[in-house]
């Protein structure tokens, strides 16, 4: 069981770039929901791709990158929310000058 301090967090305290790969950091797993926080550095990119069976959301807290979600792409920048349904493709390029930093939800999570 989580300690009472984790259940509020501030997710930008955790954000790191990784020159050799994107970062990536767990809040929340269960066998129902996965939270977690993503960090890509100018040019990085989660590659396309998708989930089956499981449901994603991308919210934007800083940066700037181009969100693809079946055959969109779209600029999204700070609070914007992606939605991608189970089975669609999607994924993400950082194409700012700066770090782009999101949280991943996806539910569920087996």
């Amino acid at each position: 069981m989580s300690t009472p301090a984790s259940f509020f967090l501030h997710p930008l305290d955790h954000a790191q770039g990784r020159a050799e790969k994107p970062f990536k950091h767990t809040f929340f797993q269960s066998h129902r929901l996965l939270i977690g926080l993503n960090t890509l550095l100018p040019g990085q990119e989660q590659h396309l791709h998708e989930h089956a069976d499981q449901d994603k959301c991308y919210v934007v807290l800083a940066g700037v990158g181009a969100f693809q979600v079946g055959e969109t792409v779209q600029t999204c920048a700070a609070g914007d929310l992606i939605l991608a349904p189970a089975g669609v493709p999607h994924g993400v390029v950082n194409t700012g000058a700066d770090m782009l930093t999101f949280l991943t939800i996806i539910a569920p999570f087996a």
